[in-house]
């Protein structure tokens, strides 16, 4: 009877920044001695000409840049997963949307533009490789990057997301997302508009103004908060003590607004104009 009352939920997440505290571009970049104001360099350039999906920029120097097609092998991608520095508790989330929620069961995804190595090595031991999304490339017989095969960036989170949705077969009011960048935007609009619910896990500002909720915290676990309140419907005193329950406490929990505005003379109004409106003296 309680499997059948059960509430099943998909609780889909971004990779880099979002689970782990640095991207694994720039750890691949140290990794094979170039340097990360390089790696930086020529992301930045791509996002301003929109020359990749968002969060694909690492993808496409590992198929067209000479410098990094000639330093990286698929051995240095499992490398790379190593040295990421995860956030806190990634384990103890999984557990306790897998089943820890009286009543809910979150099936735990992650998808990013990342290489699928990168993450699949990061995250050996607490999610199944299965339920990792990542780019994937195919590679000549020295290792070296040949053909991308998928890419899970911008629509290509969306694709994913549908695909995981039929296969559960639940609505789409179903599914949670977690993110940190632009490059879940679509995802999360996508998310949003059939009612599903939505985490931003930085104050970038094209992001959060797209997430129901945004959570700033060095723990995963963190994300459990707005999940707890706004999808289980539990008071703020029932998840302290549910978070007390696995050994952690909640020290601080401010939540703040954010508004972002930027401001500037009109158009037709010159510094001089402002200037003679000020009452003579």
């Amino acid at each position: 009877m309680n499997d059948i009352a059960r509430k099943e939920y998909i609780f889909a997440s971004d990779f880099d920044q979002t689970l782990t505290f640095n991207d694994s571009g720039y750890a691949l970049a140290e990794l094979v001695g170039i340097p990360t104001a390089e790696f930086e360099r020529k992301a930045t350039g791509m996002a301003r000409l929109n020359l990749v999906q968002q969060g694909a920029e690492l993808a496409y120097l590992l198929l067209h840049d000479p410098e990094f097609k000639a330093r990286v092998r698929k051995e240095h991608l499992y490398e790379v997963g190593k040295r990421v520095r995860l956030k806190d508790n990634i384990a103890l989330l999984y557990q306790i949307l897998d089943g820890g929620i009286p009543g809910y069961h979150f099936d735990f995804y992650v998808l990013s533009a990342a290489p699928v190595e990168v993450i699949q090595s990061a995250l050996e031991g607490i999610v199944p490789a299965e339920h990792i999304f990542g780019t994937e490339f195919l590679y000549n017989e020295g290792g070296e990057v040949d053909t991308i095969t998928h890419a899970t960036a911008g629509y290509g989170k969306v694709y994913v997301l549908d695909q995981l949705q039929n296969r559960a077969q639940i609505g789409p009011d179903h599914i949670v997302y977690t993110g940190d960048g632009s490059s879940d935007i679509h995802v999360m609009l996508h998310t949003n508009v059939r009612d599903g619910y939505t985490i931003a896990v930085s104050e970038a500002k094209h992001v959060a103004q797209v997430a129901k909720r945004t959570v700033l915290s060095t723990s995963a676990l963190a994300v459990l908060a707005p999940i707890l309140e706004d999808i289980a419907g539990w008071e703020r005193l029932r998840i302290r003590a549910f978070f007390e329950s696995y050994g952690i406490m909640i020290q601080e929990w401010d939540r703040v607004r954010t508004d972002w505005l930027t401001l500037r003379p009109a158009a037709a109004e010159t510094s001089e104009a402002l200037s003679a409106k000020q009452p003579a003296p």
